[in-house]
């Protein structure tokens, strides 16, 4: 099982059912948007999430814009239509950004947006709009002014005196070097350069080791859907203990989990729709290590009916189900900026409520699977192998 997943990071594609809808503007349909906005707790509670540590805290959508896709692999992206794309999602009330310095331009691009909403939205709009980033280095000494000066690139790509959020990637656990790194992010937050410190990646055995350093960690962004239910055996029992929140990426797995690939045999090269995308062959890839096609065949077919039920799609369901689950903050559904626009109605997400033979037929198609904790390991070891 070494090769479950080839690469670093991240992120789910092709949500076709959802957005928030806010009071400010018209979606691109002309329809008038003015129900809730969605981050803003007093009209809507389950729209937003607070992450906190201590003094530290940070209220982002619980439905994040993953910007993955920007990175390359997915089709070339025209700056403008991306920028342009960015504004559509944060008119609709989806106004939380999940970047990495490693995402080809993205952080560039939240640049440039973040500069349109400050002339053309009101500040009032520019208060919700928030850009999370990633940090994934070499494994060199961790030094301050090695750390301080890679976030100082993020900054300014990003064009921001104050980062969000700065998740943390490490590689390799046996060099202690991240107690060293975190610490000096912490320091970084502490003079205003940083407002939250998080991770990504990370089991639940290093989590520990963190948090007994005193870091204050919000977050750890894991792989976790239907398939992955790895995050609910370790790692949310240790994070309902100390507040860290789940954030969630792979939670469609790229697409997979929808109804464009339900009833599909993907054995007959051409007769099924192409794996095409680096997430698409990514979380196939996971679904071989679950168990294998047929077996995810059922899963959709269950997954279906209960969407038919709600009167909602597949990747409803998905996203909804892992919302529900113990420490989930929010999850992530990748945008694919100027190509394609899944930006429909978000609310479906909110206002669907999972009952109790929704859940249970959804945990026994789930459990059909292999324990990917014991086949691939516990969150994040993919990566290291």
């Amino acid at each position: 099982m070494a090769a479950v997943v080839s690469h670093h990071h991240h992120h789910s594609l092709l949500f076709t059912s959802t957005c928030f809808k806010s009071s400010i503007g018209t979606t691109r349909r002309g329809l008038r948007a003015n129900s809730v906005r969605c981050c803003s707790v007093s009209t809507a509670e389950n729209q937003s999430v607070k992450l906190s540590s201590g003094n530290d805290s940070l209220d982002i959508c619980r439905v994040l814009n993953g910007m993955w896709q920007t990175s390359g692999g997915w089709g070339r992206i025209d700056r403008d239509d991306a920028v342009d794309a960015m504004l559509r999602y944060a008119d609709a009330g989806l106004s939380t950004f999940d970047m990495a310095d490693h995402y080809g331009p993205a952080e560039d691009l939240y640049g440039i947006f973040i500069n349109k909403v400050r002339r053309e939205r009101p500040p009032e709009f520019l208060e919700k709009v928030r850009g999370l980033t990633k940090w994934v280095p070499p494994p060199v000494k961790m030094t301050r002014s090695f750390v301080s000066d890679n976030i100082n690139v993020s900054r300014k790509r990003m064009d921001v005196d104050s980062l969000d959020m700065l998740q943390f990637h490490w590689w390799d656990y046996s060099n202690p070097g991240y107690l060293d790194a975190l610490k000096h992010l912490t320091d970084l937050k502490d003079e205003g350069k940083i407002k939250t410190v998080a991770l990504t990646n990370f089991d639940t055995e290093r989590l520990q080791i963190i948090l007994e350093n005193e870091i204050p960690v919000v977050s750890n962004q894991v792989q976790h859907s239907i398939v992955d239910m790895r995050p609910q055996q370790r790692m949310a029992e240790l994070c309902q203990l100390s507040g860290v929140k789940l954030i969630t990426y792979g939670t469609v797995m790229g697409g997979l989990l929808s109804e464009k690939f339900l009833d599909t045999n993907i054995s007959i090269p051409f007769a099924g729709p192409a794996l095409n995308t680096p997430s698409l062959q990514k979380y196939k890839r996971m679904i071989d290590a679950w168990g294998g096609w047929g077996l995810f065949q059922g899963l959709l077919r269950t997954l279906k009916q209960v969407a038919n039920k709600h009167g909602v799609s597949i990747p409803t369901v998905a996203v909804k189900y892992i919302l529900d689950q113990p420490a989930v903050g929010g999850s992530m559904v990748g945008v694919r900026l100027g190509l394609s626009d899944h930006i429909q109605d978000c609310n479906a997400i909110f206002s669907l409520v999972l009952d109790e033979d929704d859940v249970n037929s959804i945990r026994e198609a789930s459990a059909k699977g292999k324990d990917l904790l014991k086949v691939i390991g516990d969150c994040g070891d993919e990566y290291r192998r």
